[in-house]
């Protein structure tokens, strides 16, 4: 396992009313979001990098207004012409 240390000033966590604990974890699921959002991370690699299960993930997915599916329309469309 690969530890990373990041150091912040107390105001940070303060302005995202979290303590260093809930800071690091929602830390984790928002980098986890944004990467799966850019389709560098599979739902099951981010649900892993964010420390919960799959189904967690895609319900977080929504807390954030991203969508669990990583097709989009017009590619949706070129499949369906397959």
């Amino acid at each position: 396992m690969v530890r990373v240390t990041l150091d912040f000033d107390e105001s940070v966590l303060a302005s995202v009313r979290q303590d260093s604990g809930g800071f690091g974890r929602e830390l984790r699921l928002v980098a986890a979001v944004k990467w799966y959002e850019m389709r560098q991370l599979s739902q099951e690699r981010a649900a892993a990098v964010a420390g919960l299960s799959r189904a967690e993930f895609m319900k977080a997915l929504g807390r954030f207004g991203v969508s669990p599916f990583q097709t989009d329309p017009e590619e949706l469309g070129e499949e369906a012409l397959r």
